[in-house]
């Protein structure tokens, strides 16, 4: 199992084989702060494949659908979708939320829901919220760090929050009475071997029917009404 996922700032790339990982890496933003999705996804990947013994043994890709950062969404899916169209792989779609809360509930200050926080701009966060084991809360949604609180006010809350929404916003998390991890720890950051576990279970798709979660409008289309007007 193939797993890229480039909703965040980091381009993350996996194979695993049976629940054992045979290659990982998250690379960061370079220098300038600005990610490097469209310099690195293409060699990370061959370099994972290049691990696992070639592409022969690929037997499926997984990809991380968002929400996130729109260019990386774009740019980790359009990888995804030709290596499968051109490797004659099935894929799945894997919501990105998921996969970073799936981190989350393996860590060791975990002690019961998952929330997950990716930094969306704007003064605003995407968030989600699951069990333990797994099971959606809530689904994945956009909001204002203080709706978010106020939402979270409202709920049992025995969660660890973490993510880069989750330092960004620390403060108001904490106002709601929610834990953080601590801003350094490697629990915000993107693990594609949590695309690939997901993935082993999410339903196949024809290339073409993988879809990014959005949740709003991006920028250009913002930018562009602006302009009509």
């Amino acid at each position: 199992m193939l797993g890229i996922d480039a909703a965040t700032a980091d381009a993350a790339v996996a194979l695993a084989s049976e629940g054992a990982v045979l290659s990982e890496v998250a690379v960061p933003p370079g220098p300038d702060g600005r990610p490097q999705h469209s310099r690195v996804l293409l060699t990370e990947v061959e370099r994972a494949v290049d691990a696992g013994g070639g592409w022969a043994e690929v037997e499926r890709i997984a990809v991380g659908i968002g929400p996130g950062s729109f260019t990386g969404l774009r740019i980790g899916i359009a990888t995804a979708r030709a290596l499968a169209q051109s490797r004659g792989l099935p894929i799945a779609g894997v919501g990105s939320l998921e996969a970073l809360a799936r981190g989350i509930s393996e860590h060791p200050d975990a002690t019961g829901r998952a929330l997950p926080v990716l930094d969306a701009r704007r003064r605003q966060a995407f968030a989600a919220l699951y069990e333990g084991d797994g099971a959606e809360v809530w689904a994945p949604l956009v909001a204002e760090p203080e709706e978010l609180a106020d939402r979270l006010r409202e709920v049992d809350l025995t969660l660890l929050a973490a993510g880069d929404g989750a330092v960004r916003f620390a403060a108001e998390l904490e106002a709601a009475g929610v834990a953080g991890a601590s801003p350094d720890d490697p629990v915000h950051r993107m693990a594609a071997r949590h695309v690939c576990a997901l993935g082993e279970t999410a339903a196949g798709e024809a290339p073409e029917r993988i879809e990014p979660i959005y949740l709003r409008e991006p920028d250009a289309k913002r930018w562009q009404q602006r302009d009509r007007k």
